[in-house]
């Protein structure tokens, strides 16, 4: 179960592997900030709360745009953020800055 938090919608769904955050969350309509969809804009950032462990590795991408204190604290970008197979409960919130 993956349980997602945009600016005014909430929405709790099947996880499905190989998809991102951002992708689950534009296909449930939930209200998520995103320009590009390939990491370069950091519109998507997210706020992990749980299950980052049932989420692929931090990207190339995560590391150019984010800083170490905010991966510390469990941020990633929602459109990097993919679903590993078997994902058990994850809950993020869409942070962006702006």
């Amino acid at each position: 179960m993956i349980e997602l938090k945009g600016r005014t919608i909430e929405a709790k769904v099947e996880a499905e592997a190989g998809l991102s955050l951002l992708d689950l969350a534009l296909k449930h309509k939930v209200d998520w900030g995103f320009s590009c969809t390939r990491g370069t804009c950091a519109r998507c950032r997210c706020l992990v709360l749980e299950g980052m462990e049932h989420l692929e590795e931090i990207t190339d991408a995560e590391w150019d745009r984010l800083d170490d204190d905010e991966m510390e604290e469990g941020y990633r970008l929602g459109c990097q953020a993919i679903v590993k197979s078997g994902a058990g409960t994850i809950r993020a919130v869409n942070k962006t800055y702006f």
